[in-house]
């Protein structure tokens, strides 16, 4: 199975910790978050992982040449451009194969059971497949009752965008854990720069993408200075 880590991000709510670390290399109970996520897609049985890199991407490379793990690692390197998440997975088509692609954000560390969420996708046989769930945020997902991606909303800023017509939506927080099919990411805008969502919610007006509801999971998003000593407790519990 094959997986990519999306580690580029410059880590600006983690400042000053990230001026002179990439996020990818912030350490939670002795371990990077990236070696957090690598370990954990290798327990799942995924052996290919893409990894891409921009923000003090020279520190990765050294940290991914320095250790070992049993997986066959790629560097997608965007040190010339950051593309942002959906620039980054296009970029990356080059190592994947024909097989559905886990996305997973070097930020996230979550109990989910990825191959629990891997046979989903694929009994579903869906292009698109996203990890959400019933929680306060600042922005959503919307869905209509057959898990179908309809739109998006921003409830702080007041906007939204609907992409496909429905009487009732649900709002679903993105938990930054996603499948998709290669030939979907053939898809995405002409443009070198913007985000998954931009593009799942372009296809979305006529292909199925998919909602994969986890309300039970432990899970978090470690991209703020108050969330590391949240992140080594939990990750205490959930080893």
């Amino acid at each position: 199975m094959q997986a990519m880590i999306l580690a580029a991000g410059l880590g600006t709510r983690l400042k000053p910790l990230t001026d002179e670390t990439p996020k990818a290399l912030i350490e939670i109970s002795g371990r990077t978050l990236l070696e957090i996520a690598i370990r954990n897609l290798i327990e799942y049985g995924f052996n290919k992982i893409v990894i891409n890199v921009h923000h003090h991407a020279d520190k990765v490379k050294n940290f991914l040449e320095s250790n070992t793990f049993a997986a066959d690692i790629f560097i997608s390197d965007e040190s010339d451009l950051l593309l942002d998440t959906g620039g980054g997975i296009k970029n990356a088509l080059q190592y994947f194969d024909n097989l559905p692609v886990l996305i997973h954000n070097v930020d996230i560390i979550s109990n989910l059971d990825l191959n629990e969420f891997y046979n989903y996708h694929l009994s579903d046989d869906s292009l698109a497949s996203l990890v959400v769930s019933k929680r306060i945020s600042s922005r959503y997902l919307l869905f209509n009752d057959e898990n179908i991606l309809c739109g998006w909303e921003d409830v702080k800023k007041n906007e939204k965008i609907i992409v496909r017509e429905n009487k009732n939506y649900e709002q679903l927080a993105f938990n930054g854990i996603h499948i998709i099919n290669p030939e979907l990411i053939k898809k995405f805008p002409e443009e070198k720069v913007f985000s998954v969502i931009k593009a799942y919610l372009l296809l979305a007006q006529r292909e199925d993408i998919l909602a994969y509801i986890c309300n039970d999971i432990k899970w978090m998003d470690v991209g703020k200075l108050d969330s590391l000593k949240r992140a080594e407790e939990m990750i205490t519990k959930i080893r």
